[in-house]
């Protein structure tokens, strides 16, 4: 009899963001079926480049507009038709608001954006598919000291930090739940960037479940390898941006809507240079990246950034002395080392500082280091100031918030091994090969 092999892992992305994690997932192999996005911006840059791309496209149900909205929204608007997908969606990825739970904020367990995650939890609940994955920031696992936690959520619940309740209601739903700290250094992305994800299996008779996250970690060498990326350190920072430098290059106006007041420098792409370039640049050819648009500082503001690059140690966050020595209250600027991979990336372009250059990054500069091919071109506004940063998802918002492809890729690979295994393997020989 012949062996049936199952279909591509079909998946769904919810707080889609600009597409992170379902362009890692598309690259992996991976079918996207719909993704849901509540800004215009963000939305409109993932549909440009993955539900009606050139390099992608999402299968995307004709039931569905294609256009920005919330959980919320889809909940209320489509149920009936989410209900007949029950049993054709085998992924469900998200990353839900984070900001409630970030370390770099003020940990609010009050905060509306984090009981997003119940919206995540009832699409769970009538899709039902075979593997779930959240992501979020390091703080999601940490508690909420001096709080009422259960009463500041709304919902009752004994566990004293998210996390652990939410992996309380995926267990009761019947989901075996793999939980931990993940650096995307790890996964070869130019950045030391520690996120929580949740790895989640639905648990079946007779299967033997997985502990996903320790398998992930563990598929790292063979990830590494395939994509020709060092296995004994880490991408570095500048193999990643160093042809983005703007010294001694011509400096062209910037040809985007709006943009003729700003410069960029004329791009030349160095076929070899480095490994992690090469893939950065695969599907591109010789077309320059878009996003490269660079700020204009004042001259008091380059004396500024060329007085903190002397003083500050590259790599290292400003400490209080150094922050007097330069004459600013400004707590989370740092200068990049170009030897090391960069701290992670937020959506304040004015934290980091060029390695060699005073200037801060470029989107595109931003976006190699996240880990976005050069193909993959961004829309929208770059910034955006005042009450509107609530409201509205500019480039380097979209960025900073979005899971670095790499490593959505390799939790691509390693649920589609899961899958293949559990599908075609007799029930007692139903385990991943560590």
């Amino acid at each position: 009899m012949e062996l049936k092999l199952p279909t591509p892992i079909r998946f769904v992305d919810v707080f889609a963001g600009c597409g992170g994690l379902s362009l890692g997932l598309l690259n992996a192999g991976c079918e996207g079926v719909f993704a849901i996005e509540k800004s215009p911006l963000a939305f409109e840059t993932l549909r440009t480049n993955l539900v009606d791309g050139t390099n992608h496209k999402f299968n995307w149900p004709t039931w569905l507009p294609k256009q920005a909205m919330t959980c919320e929204e889809l909940l209320k608007e489509y149920r009936k038709q989410l209900l007949k997908l029950r049993g054709h969606i085998d992924l469900i990825v998200g990353g839900p608001p984070c900001q409630g739970f970030s370390t770099a904020g003020r940990r609010d367990p009050a905060d509306p954006r984090n009981r997003m995650t119940e919206q995540y939890l009832d699409l769970v609940e009538l899709l039902k598919p075979s593997f779930l994955v959240i992501e979020n920031v390091a703080g999601f696992n940490m508690s909420f000291e001096g709080e009422n936690f259960s009463e500041a959520l709304g919902v009752e619940t004994e566990k004293s930090t998210y996390s652990e309740y939410v992996a309380s209601r995926l267990d009761g739903f019947g989901y075996h739940v793999s939980r931990g700290i993940v650096n995307c250094a790890d996964f070869g992305v130019p950045q030391n960037r520690l996120r929580y994800l949740m790895l989640c299996e639905r648990k079946r008779s007779k299967v033997v479940p997985q502990d996903l996250r320790r398998l992930l970690q563990e598929s790292r060498l063979e990830f590494l390898l395939d994509h020709g990326l060092p296995t004994d350190r880490f991408t570095t920072v500048k193999e990643a941006i160093s042809d983005l430098e703007i010294t001694g290059k011509e400096l062209i106006p910037n040809e985007e809507p709006g943009g003729r007041r700003f410069k960029e420098s004329k791009y030349c792409h160095q076929v070899g240079k480095t490994a992690y370039l090469n893939l950065m640049r695969m599907g591109s050819g010789d077309e320059a990246p878009n996003s490269r648009r660079l700020a204009n500082h004042r001259v008091k503001t380059i004396e500024y950034f060329k007085r903190v690059q002397s003083i500050c140690r590259p790599g290292f966050c400003m400490s209080m002395e150094e922050r007097a020595m330069v004459g600013t209250k400004k707590h989370s600027t740092t200068v990049l080392n170009s030897t090391w991979p960069s701290p992670t990336i937020t959506t304040l372009p004015d934290d980091i500082i060029h390695y060699s250059e005073p200037r801060i990054l470029t989107v595109r500069e931003h976006a190699r280091i996240q880990s976005f091919p050069d193909w993959f071109a961004f829309q929208g506004k770059y910034t955006t100031g005042g009450k509107q940063r609530k409201q509205e998802c500019p480039r380097y918002t979209q960025v900073g918030n979005a899971v670095p492809p790499l490593l959505a890729t390799a939790i691509g690979r390693l649920i589609k091994k899961r899958h293949l295994q559990i599908a075609t393997r007799p029930v007692k020989d139903n385990q991943i090969d560590s």
